[in-house]
């Protein structure tokens, strides 16, 4: 890519249609160090957080967003967490001993699969849907999501590129606004046939405006300020304090009696936070203000 890590929101001139395209590599390849994933897994995680990236432009709130995948199944739990400034994160947890590789998406996550998108404003209420696991992957169910909550025409492409030292990802949606009656317009029907063309090769090589040209060389297009998307983790030593103060003194004490002291490990980035007795002590009865535990 000539230009990765980056989101891109366009509209077009003549049509009641709006568009994004996101090309991601090094937030992929951060995401996907922390843990030796499968490479099935390694590719629902890159479809997630080329899927969040553009439902944070396309839902446009200031806050933040989970998008995950939960189930019975072998693949039991995959998440991405981001927010309207496009930092992501994300993690998969799986069982080893029932896990394979060559089961279908449907089969991985298995019994009562759905995808569950969850939003928490900076300001006002926090709002959840969820929507069953569609068979055909990561895009229909995302699709399905907006037939059930926003009721406007969405399709969406996601492309995985799975080179073992320089993975990549990218994404491609298009929604029909609003238009009087409702339904599917002639316009976004247009712009889809379009934007169904793109390949991953083009889409991998190419700089952004020129993927776009491609597609829609005889349309009027405008296209926004790209917005960089990276890797960052909400985790500090704040937030572990607060969630060991919500428990009982007692039992942190005997722990650190039992264990030599509390690690708390951070399964998005890494980090490990270190509590010995003192730092407990310090917690409950030191002179600084409690943290906040909400």
């Amino acid at each position: 890519m000539a230009q990765s890590d980056t989101l891109y929101r366009y509209i077009f001139e003549d049509y009641q249609v709006r568009a994004e395209l996101v090309q991601l590599d090094e937030t992929l390849q951060t995401i996907l160090s922390q843990r030796d994933y499968p490479p099935a897994i390694r590719k629902i995680l890159a479809q997630l957080l080329a899927s969040t990236s553009l439902l944070t432009a396309t839902l446009k709130f200031e806050g933040d967003i989970t998008v995950q995948l939960q189930g019975t199944g072998a693949l039991h739990y995959v998440a991405i967490n981001g927010n309207n400034q496009q930092k992501m994160r994300g993690v998969a947890r799986w069982d080893e001993q029932r896990y394979q590789d060559s089961d279908s998406l449907e089969t991985l996550v298995g019994d009562n699969a759905r995808l569950v998108i969850t939003i928490a404003p900076a300001n006002g209420e926090r709002y959840q849907g969820i929507v069953a696991l569609a068979p055909e992957g990561v895009a229909a169910s995302i699709e399905n999501y907006f037939a059930q909550s926003e009721q406007l025409p969405t399709n969406l492409w996601l492309f995985f590129q799975d080179d073992e030292q320089t993975p990549c990802c990218a994404g491609m949606l298009i929604q029909q606004l609003p238009v009087n009656g409702g339904g599917l317009s002639n316009d976004y029907q247009h712009i889809y046939e379009l934007t169904r063309t793109a390949t991953a090769q083009e889409i991998f090589t190419l700089p952004a405006e020129q993927m776009l040209y491609r597609l829609y060389h005889q349309e009027k297009v405008r296209l926004f300020d790209p917005q960089p998307v990276e890797f960052a983790c909400t985790c500090s030593k704040e937030r572990c304090q607060a969630a060991l103060f919500s428990m009982h003194e007692d039992e942190l004490l005997d722990i650190c009696e039992e264990q030599g002291g509390i690690a708390m490990h951070c399964e998005f980035c890494g980090s490990e936070y270190r509590f010995d007795r003192n730092d407990i002590t310090e917690l409950f009865h030191g002179s600084l203000n409690k943290p906040q535990t909400h």
